[in-house]
């Protein structure tokens, strides 16, 4: 009998897959047996945990224990723990994150009662201990023999993608595209982390140190006034950030205070930007938004705050990443032993740099380790397995924020050794991804950008003893606190006000006191401060706050940590305010730039267009800036710090594959995240076509 090459290929189908079966099964008794060796030697170790019976049992009788148990361990985690972990999605990442270990102890726990012979026994402690090791073995073991096997690998990754995969539309044929934002990287520190070796997977897209080929064309950018995440990447995302002049200001319509990271103000903000830009946003189409403020309109979310108030349901699962990351137990336990890691290491780094006396520095104690260690443990975490699901899913447009280098910047430095080793880190996940994107069924272009910058600086509070707030209180004649008043900088601002209400100084004596009026609302954005008046229900003009409060304008424009201020003017419109009664309307900006000079070009536009913001405060002040060192003063308790004017902050990056057209023309500068919208959604369209929605007229005409 001959056979037919129809037989023949039927025969190498099935022939390939018993292969398959064959392997996944052989790769499950070393498993199992790794995990057995492993329970066996805890046993020895440990002297809460048990396999035998008081009376004594053979080495047959606890080998057999310790296989039963590691098999009843490993089956209930790949059954019961995705349950438990759909039920708590409800938890606050956090507490989930802590509640991993004991939740494991209680598996192993149930492992051993379901013994016939009743022989293991382990104290609820010992257990924890046991079920971490033991889940991080099996991890281990599994992930090495599956890297020896290129198919294994593949079905390792492919688990990742969610119900779209096996249940959803066929996936399309162009290409796809990943937008990975590291937050608060600057072009220059991205540069000089390449430079040092710290980013090889960067630096080898660039063509930089090996000798190969560059495959990715980097791009400065600049930021507008607001140079932070919520203008920043509302911008980026939605394709208009108009009126959003800080990360927090105060809002005379509403009396509301206004917080780009409190989920009802980033939903309603996300609402005015769609209306503005007259679309849904750059994620519109098939995309997914991962760990960001803002949806950019994608259908697919996680970790998404501006819809972490609305009800959960099949079309809103802002927390499904979680359930995506942690239903493996191996991954929550190594996350959660990062988490405890990484907050340990923030408490010894911050020990040591007070011994040390370092400065400048800031207070890093309370829950910032734990904070810190959520930014760079379990966000990257979780937004890097939802990215490799959504690539191995197939979708056509995902947008990543990982947070972690701007959470350490802020408090340890930007330049610091604790910043630098997270790049070390973004680098790996950067090459992890892009390892991914090879399984993928579909060609992925990862386009790498950051939404500001971060420069260094003390804080405005430790250079000159007293607080933007105080230093406003004591322009308007209100009483300051008492450290306040002792400072030099105190004095000094004592000073200008008597010498503005031509008031004799006398020590001791009182301050004339305006007639009692609401007091003024400071809010601080990095090292950009918003003054505003809140029981005059529309912008005040110069004019009007000089008849109230004759000695504030010229205390905060003389004083040598602020850099110039900004008023509406009834008789120029706008002017910038600066030292030495400089006075500069904002039409005549490009001719005499007068106190935004030392800020570089591109900053009479960027005053000049939050000028026209409806919520611009009474009064937008910008802190001091060195172009020397490139410090300024942060207004808030951080050593890095972005929100206004001056220095790194406002130089971001965009790093994209060569595949892809030009950011820019020749000459032209990439100039606001509005702009950066724009080419990024010419990027989607080249790719993927027609079925990217058109431009609005707006976005054309600009």
């Amino acid at each position: 009998m001959v056979a037919t090459g129809r037989d023949v290929r039927w025969l190498g189908v099935r022939g390939v897959r018993w292969r398959r079966v064959a392997s996944q099964v052989g790769r499950s008794v070393a498993v199992w047996a790794v995990s057995t060796v492993t329970m066996l030697v805890l046993a020895g170790i440990l002297p809460d945990f048990r396999l035998r019976s008081a009376d004594g049992d053979s080495a047959t009788d606890i080998a057999v224990t310790a296989a039963f148990g590691a098999g009843a361990f490993g089956l209930l985690s790949a059954v019961v723990w995705p349950l438990l972990v759909r039920l708590l999605l409800l938890v606050p990442a956090l507490v989930l994150g802590l509640l991993v270990f004991f939740l494991n102890g209680a598996l192993l726990l149930l492992a051993l009662r379901l013994d016939p012979g009743e022989r293991g026994t382990a104290a609820p402690e010992t257990a924890v201990v046991v079920a971490a090791v033991m889940s991080a073995v099996a991890s281990a073991t599994g992930a090495a023999l599956a890297v020896r096997d290129d198919d294994a690998y593949r079905r390792r990754l492919y688990r990742l993608s969610d119900r779209r995969r096996r249940s959803g539309p066929p996936c399309p044929a162009g290409p796809g595209t990943v937008f990975l934002q590291l937050d608060g990287v600057g072009h220059d520190t991205l540069l000089d982390a390449v430079g040092k070796g710290l980013m090889p997977t960067v630096a080898r897209w660039l063509g930089t140190g090996d000798g190969g080929r560059p495959t990715h064309r980097l791009t400065p950018w600049r930021t507008d006034w607001s140079s932070q995440t919520g203008a920043s990447q509302l911008g980026i995302l939605h394709g208009s950030n108009h009126d959003v002049p800080a990360f927090r200001w105060y809002e005379k319509d509403t009396r509301e205070i206004v917080v780009c990271n409190r989920p009802t103000s980033a939903a309603e903000l996300q609402r005015r930007a769609a209306g503005q830009a007259g679309h849904g946003g750059l994620l519109s189409v098939d995309g997914a938004s991962r760990g960001n403020l803002f949806s950019g309109g994608a259908e697919q979310l996680a970790l998404v705050l501006s819809i972490a108030t609305r009800r959960r349901s099949r079309e809103n699962r802002s927390r499904a990443g979680y359930f995506a990351y942690f239903s493996d137990p191996a991954n929550a336990v190594r996350t959660a032993l990062s988490f405890v890691a990484e907050a340990g290491r923030e408490i010894g780094q911050s020990t040591r740099a007070g011994l040390r006396k370092q400065r400048p520095r800031v207070s890093r104690g309370g829950l910032y380790p734990f904070i810190r260690a959520f930014a760079t443990v379990v966000e990257r975490d979780v937004v890097v397995a939802a990215v490799m699901g959504d690539m191995l899913a197939g979708r056509t447009a995902v947008y990543a924020d990982l947070v972690a280098y701007d959470e350490v910047a802020h408090h340890s430095g930007p330049a610091s050794r604790d910043a630098q080793k997270v790049l070390e880190r973004l680098d790996r996940s950067l090459a992890l991804i892009e390892n991914v994107a090879e399984h993928a069924p579909r060609p992925y272009r990862i386009v790498v950008l950051s939404d500001h910058g971060q420069s260094p600086g003390e804080t405005f509070r430790s250079r000159y003893g007293l607080t933007l707030g105080d230093l406003v209180r004591a322009g308007c004649g209100l009483p300051v606190p008492r450290r306040a008043e002792r400072t030099r900088s105190g004095a000094e601002a004592r000073t200008a006000v008597r010498a503005a209400l031509r008031i004799p100084v006398e020590e001791g004596g009182e301050l004339h006191r305006p007639a009692r009026r609401s007091e003024p609302i400071v809010l601080a954005s990095g090292n950009l401060g918003l003054v505003s008046f809140p029981d005059v229900t529309h912008r005040m003009s110069k004019e009007e706050i000089d008849a109230r409060h004759p000695a504030l304008l010229p205390t905060l424009a003389n004083h040598p940590g602020i850099g110039f201020l900004l008023v509406r003017s009834e008789e120029h419109g706008g002017v910038v305010l600066g030292a030495y009664g400089a006075e500069i309307p904002l039409a005549d900006l490009d001719a005499d730039p007068g106190p935004l000079a030392p800020f570089g070009p591109g900053a009479a536009d960027a005053v000049r267009r939050t000028h026209t913001f409806p919520h611009a405060a009474d009064i937008m002040v910008n802190s001091f800036h060195d172009p020397a060192d490139g410090e300024v003063l942060a207004f808030e308790e951080q050593i890095g710090s972005h929100g206004g004017l001056g220095g790194a902050q406002g130089k971001p990056f965009l790093l994209s594959p060569l595949v892809l057209s030009a950011p820019l023309e020749d000459g032209e500068e990439l100039v606001g995240a509005e702009h950066v919208h724009r080419v990024l959604h010419r990027w989607l369209r080249e790719s993927n076509g027609p079925q990217v929605p058109l431009e609005t007229s707006e976005e054309r005409a600009a």
